[in-house]
């Protein structure tokens, strides 16, 4: 069991060590991705711990890395997917797939192959449905096991409208038609449980709101009768304070909120944690390469990007930033962005650190949720190796991409190859 008595609620990014930092940064280029695996487990214990009597999985997407994965199994957790490709990668780090739950939001064919042939070696498997076209097409395939019903709430939460899901019509059974949708499961399949997802980012500020949300979860389980239902599933969406005033998120008054709002069930009350786990166990390090002064700022060339990160550009989304090679110099204002062809590549404006020199290494924290996970090969750049550290010791865990990575499913296009995507999924 992870010891938790000198672990801080959050992580803030200037409580990195520099000179580890830099160390790493010289020793494995930048930009590079740090995960701090003993932070990870960190996270997931202080989050179980707030929830006795539940069952606590890790939200996959986040981060589905093997390293983490595996850092979270060891933790004694247990993984949410929502793609085939999240559990294969959470089988390869160790994962039993009868403990897996898969989340399908309108999923492609190949995701229903492939969770429905996992389901025959792994009976324990969950799918989770937000549509009942979905029955339709599992019961097409043969499948006649564990599903979870995936209501919509009709209120959402979370730092921003794009990851407000429980008001967003794309997720989720509506919330009248659910008893309906209960019937016909437990008729053609074995109901084990109801879900929801209100929102992501959710602060102490966002509690009621969310548990708003949640409360309705709640009604319905009891509505469709919750002594049959192993679980009651809420979701995640906790978070994590981007910006250094914010306060982290008070894990005591959200167990107790989050109890209260489901009421009592007969069902074991299920979470789905993701960035509370993972976002400040990672950060970035990049290299300044371009100092320019502009009328307005002064702009400062970083070598990650948006490629890199690209929750600024996606959601306007702050990030904290540090001048690793030299926190004591005076602080200036400047605006801060990468490589890529487009304005909305910047990760700030007008932002105070420590003024920047060429050279310098810049870290970015809060990037251990989505910033791998939503990189890309923009501009042909291909993508940043990822170090973890654990027990006081670094490894490479992704190395960096070489250009013939970039252009190497184009090369095998025209070779005697099997390029069919098929093949490679193993089952």
């Amino acid at each position: 069991m992870t010891d938790l008595a000198d672990s801080p609620l959050v992580r803030r990014l200037a409580d990195w060590d520099n000179d580890r930092l830099e160390s790493l940064a010289t020793e494995y280029d930048t930009p590079l991705y740090v995960m701090d695996l003993d932070r990870v487990k960190e996270n997931y214990a202080r989050f179980s711990a707030a929830f006795p009597d539940s069952h606590v999985m890790y939200a996959a997407k986040a981060h589905t890395g093997k390293a983490v994965l595996e850092a979270v199994l060891e933790a004694g957790g247990d993984i949410e997917c929502a793609a085939w490709g999240e559990l294969q990668r959470s089988i390869d780090a160790g994962a039993d797939p009868n403990t897996l739950q898969y989340t399908a939001v309108n999923p492609p064919d190949h995701d229903l192959d492939y969770a429905v042939d996992l389901a025959e070696d792994a009976p324990g498997l969950t799918i989770t449905i937000g549509a009942t076209d979905t029955l339709d097409r599992l019961q097409e395939r043969g499948y006649d096991g564990r599903i979870a019903i995936r209501i919509n709430p009709g209120i959402g939460t979370g730092h921003h409208e794009k990851v407000a899901t429980g008001a967003d019509a794309k997720f989720g059974i509506p919330y009248e038609e659910v008893p309906a949708v209960a019937d016909r499961v437990r008729e053609e399949f074995d109901l084990v449980g109801i879900h929801a997802h209100a929102g992501s980012g959710v602060l102490t500020d966002d509690l009621e709101d969310h548990c708003r949300a949640i409360s309705r979860v709640g009604e319905m389980a009891r509505r469709v009768g919750d002594s049959d239902l192993e679980f009651v599933d809420v979701g995640g969406g906790y978070g994590v304070p981007y910006r250094e005033d914010e306060e982290p998120l008070d894990l005591e008054r959200t167990s107790d909120m989050v109890r209260e709002a489901v009421g009592d069930l007969d069902a074991t009350l299920k979470l789905e944690p993701g960035r509370y786990i993972v976002a400040d166990a990672g950060l970035i390090l990049s290299t300044v390469n371009t100092i320019k002064e502009a009328p307005d700022t002064t702009v400062v060339g970083i070598d990650a990007s948006l490629a890199t990160l690209i929750r600024p550009a996606m959601f306007g989304s702050y990030h904290p930033m540090y001048n690793v090679s030299a926190p004591d110099r005076e602080p200036h204002p400047v605006t801060v962005g990468g490589p890529v062809c487009t304005s909305a590549d910047v990760f700030a404006h007008d932002r105070p650190i420590a003024r920047p020199e060429r050279e310098d290494v810049i870290a970015i924290g809060n990037a251990g949720s989505y910033g791998y996970e939503l990189a890309s090969q923009f501009h042909s750049q291909p993508r940043p190796a990822e170090v973890a550290i654990e027990d006081g010791d670094s490894r490479v865990v992704r190395r960096r991409e070489s250009l013939e990575d970039v252009t190497r499913v184009e090369r095998e296009a025209g070779a005697d190859v099997d390029v069919d995507a098929d093949a490679d999924r193993e089952r």
